[in-house]
């Protein structure tokens, strides 16, 4: 143990390269986040071609595809990282990221090359998230093994704060050229200069990485003949290194990564979409959480040297799930007080016959639903309207019921009465609509949140509280991962169960949690997912894994 910590301590020089491969890190989490933050705009530029709703689902379809392909990603540049070392692989997955990204900010739009635009797009997410996949396994797996004893947790902290800080420079680049050339200009051909800018970032993090050199750990173990030959076998074709492959997923990463995406992702998603904060507002709002819950990444990191990655992890996955549910009925109250002080005073239930209401999910925009349910829902989720459900008779028509009010569904007062023509259907429907609407401000429901009215010192506290759950189960994240698996197979192995994680379980939060609140029309419904997963993760990581802090990782 002496020799190997002499071997492994840190030195000025080396706390520069362990510092310059996390600003490499931050960039390609940058190149990632553009997509998802633009993703309106998007839609406009590359889905053109087809209905708006249809042309939404398609935009985030191709964002999560990014999500989708990172343990592939993970796969093929985990078994790349363990047989020709940290260093090159991550220049690869570094390169790719940045020309994917540019290539974005150059992709002609719908309305000049047709259908190839979507097609382009949808290609170059798949490449970026194929390159993220393979990084951050790399990055975590080099500083951890640059790392002195009893500092991993403190030193690979510094790569847990990339993923949110390159959320919060794409959101800062974002707002910055939107008030430099105005939002008109930002979403004709503005939205472009955030894709474009990435490949000057992209020059100077390789300058600094390729003067980088490979981990200690890496080259003794290469050089004493011990690497791996095959490494997807030894990771999951053995029933040793593959236990320990499902215990970092279900025991470690899948809660870890639904209280990220939940704290960082949702939480701006319900301000803007469920809550119709202004998206300028929100943006600001969650950056401003970001910002000040930063630091608690490397906090948590060095505790977890002192007291151990498990129970920090565990504990931050459990309040998650036991404060979930108070914490965004308070970001209600906060962010749209009209919103909520409606939902208290009057609120909204939909009559209907069960048999007549669809699940309103259409990827290709064929279907019609256009049942009296249907089309009462249809309408609420989209003014953010959270409302109950009630059963009527089989066959009767749907009914809105706003307090005590009663509103029959395409039924509206000296229009129409309730037999229509089908040709006057989509008029009556947008009468209806309407109609609807005026009722539901008439009982105080805003078609937005009012700017001046949201409370921002409890906004931002609030989620504040929700990021530092982040920080909790992610800052120690990359050392417990790290600590599990033996150098031959280490960057696949950690690599996989974290990119399942966080590519398909967090990744898939937003959309999955979407469903449901449609599906029942409670804006909080979507919260289950969430916790249900962060229960699971204490229960396996609590029951069935030990905690790692003081292994020897280059043994």
């Amino acid at each position: 143990m002496s020799d190997a910590a002499e071997e492994h301590t840190v030195d000025r020089n080396d706390r520069l390269v362990i510092l310059a491969s996390s600003v490499g890190t931050v960039i390609e989490w940058y190149d990632f986040y553009l997509y998802g933050s633009l993703a309106a705009i998007i839609t406009a530029q590359f889905f053109s071609g087809v209905n708006k709703t249809t042309g939404f689902i398609f935009a985030l379809m191709a964002f999560a595809a990014g999500f989708a392909v990172r343990p592939f990603g993970a796969l093929v540049f985990g078994r790349l990282g363990d047989l020709w070392g940290r260093k090159n692989t991550f220049l690869v997955t570094m390169l790719l990221m940045g020309l994917s990204t540019f290539v974005v900010g150059l992709l002609p739009s719908y309305a000049l090359i047709g259908v190839a635009a979507p097609i382009i797009l949808v290609l170059m997410r798949l490449v970026q998230g194929l390159a993220l996949g393979g990084e951050y396994g790399g990055a975590a797996t080099y500083v951890a093994e640059h790392a002195p004893p009893g500092k991993r947790g403190f030193y690979t902290s510094f790569i847990q704060i990339t993923a949110t800080a390159g959320l919060m420079l794409s959101l800062l680049v974002i707002l910055g050229v939107r008030s430099a050339i105005g939002e008109d200009a930002f979403k004709d051909w503005g939205w472009r200069i955030p894709f474009l800018v990435s490949i000057l970032l992209l020059g100077v993090s390789l300058w600094i990485r390729l003067k980088l050199s490979e981990s200690p750990a890496f080259k003794r173990m290469k050089a004493e003949g011990k690497g791996s030959t095959t490494p997807l076998k030894d990771s999951f074709g053995k029933w040793p290194n593959l236990k320990l492959v499902l215990l970092a997923l279900f025991g470690l990463a899948a809660g870890q990564a639904v209280v990220w995406y939940t704290g960082q992702f949702y939480a701006l998603f319900f301000l803007e979409k469920t809550l119709k904060v202004d998206p300028a507002l929100a943006n600001v709002l969650i950056a401003t959480a970001l910002f000040l819950a930063t630091p608690f990444f490397v906090f948590w990191g060095w505790l977890s040297d002192k007291v151990g990655r498990k129970p920090i992890i565990l504990v931050g996955c459990l309040l998650a799930a036991l404060t979930y549910f108070p914490l965004f009925h308070a970001l209600t109250g906060a962010a749209n007080p009209q919103l909520a002080a409606a939902t208290a005073r009057a609120p909204v239930t939909v009559v209907a016959d069960p048999a007549g209401c669809s699940f309103q999910f259409d990827p290709v925009g064929k279907a019609k639903f256009d049942s009296s349910c249907d089309i009462a829902k249809s309408y609420l989720a989209k003014a953010g309207v959270t409302y109950g459900n009630e059963a009527a008779p089989a066959g009767t028509s749907a009914v809105v019921r706003i307090g005590a009010e009663r509103i029959e569904v395409m039924h509206v007062p000296g229009v129409t009465g309730p037999d229509l023509a089908p040709d006057d259907f989509k008029t009556i429907r947008t009468a209806w609509e309407t109609y609807l609407g005026g009722r539901l401000a008439a009982a105080g429901y805003p078609a937005k949140a009012d700017s001046a009215l949201v409370n921002k010192p409890l906004v931002v506290a609030i989620l504040f509280v929700l990021v530092l759950y982040v920080t909790m189960v992610y800052g120690p994240i990359a050392a417990a991962l790290v600590e599990m698996f033996p150098t031959r197979v280490r960057y696949t192995s950690m690599s996989l169960p974290y990119h399942i994680g966080n590519g398909w379980f967090g990744g898939f939060l937003p959309t999955t949690a979407f469903a449901m609140v449609a599906a029942t029309g409670n804006i909080y419904y979507g919260l289950w997912y969430p916790v249900v997963v962060a229960v699971l993760t204490v229960v396996v990581g609590g029951l069935l894994i030990r905690d790692r802090k003081d292994v020897d990782i280059h043994a």
